[in-house]
């Protein structure tokens, strides 16, 4: 069992969409509106854009004409999530534009994102260390901030397995680890996140967005749980010999429709 089994990563986001789109905080999204009021289009900043899941979610949810600014450091990636874009309107009919950036988005600054209304982000903070979370904060106060599916380490299985704690111990583990000299955050970013805001006197409201995935996201509870114990192992070698008859009851019991998976996510509104 590893990491590298899991699907290609533009196929991985296409696959976690609809599950994204479910968990979602709806309920920030009423501060948010509130921000966003005038006659000039909105112009978003979508940071880490991937294939494009947070535009096309949050696009059809606000009112008004909108420019969204796709970042990523993946031209394939930014290429996918501005054509995921075509005939994607506000929820008044409104025109939506888009341009793509491509860069290192942890080297943004104020100035980058000043004509921004809005700045959002999906599933990107457990990905950055303590010092690029710093920066793009700096980089984002003085407008709303929305960052949304931030994981905070904590699984929970129907039916339980002995091994379920160790794997998820290891795995978040794995996530805080040293890459290339960068000590990510892991399930500790949104708490980092939520200081940093704090610290430059910006209130930040956090809410639940769990994945609930069930009989109807078998597909996804399997890739996800390929990858989640595939880092796991990677962690800790000495899991690879239980993990193989854990692998598959799991993976069995998702192909019947027998097992159920809640992964804890967090969603924050930062000055909104």
């Amino acid at each position: 069992m590893t990491a590298e089994e899991t699907l290609p990563f533009a196929d991985w986001l296409r696959l976690r969409e609809p599950a994204d789109a479910a968990a979602r905080a709806e309920d920030l999204l009423d501060a948010v509106r509130a921000r966003l009021t005038g006659n000039a289009p909105t112009v978003i900043h979508d940071l880490g854009s991937g294939t494009g899941s947070m535009s096309r979610w949050l696009a059809a949810r606000l009112a008004g004409p909108q420019h969204w600014v796709l970042h990523d450091r993946d031209a394939d990636l930014l290429a996918r999530a501005a054509e995921g874009m075509t005939g994607v309107t506000a929820a008044d009919g409104a025109p939506v534009t888009v341009h793509t950036r491509c860069g290192d988005l942890t080297r943004l600054t104020a100035a980058d994102l000043a004509d921004g209304s809005l700045v959002t982000a999906s599933a990107l903070l457990d990905m950055l260390t303590a010092e690029e979370v710093e920066r793009v904060v700096a980089a984002c106060v003085g407008r709303p901030v929305l960052f949304a599916i931030s994981v905070t380490g904590r699984v929970r299985f129907t039916p339980t397995d002995p091994l379920d704690e160790a794997v998820e111990a290891a795995f978040n583990d794995h996530q805080r680890r040293t890459v290339e000299g960068r000590r990510l955050l892991g399930p500790d970013a949104a708490a980092a996140t939520v200081a940093a805001f704090t610290r430059h006197g910006v209130d930040v409201r956090e809410r639940p967005s769990p994945w609930r995935l069930g009989p109807e996201q078998a597909d996804l509870a399997a890739e996800w749980f390929r990858g989640w114990l595939g880092a796991a192992c990677e962690q800790r070698p000495d899991l690879a010999g239980p993990a193989q008859a854990y692998a598959r009851s799991r993976l069995a019991d998702a192909a019947a429709g027998r097992l159920t998976v809640l992964v804890e996510h967090t969603d924050l509104l930062a000055g909104g």
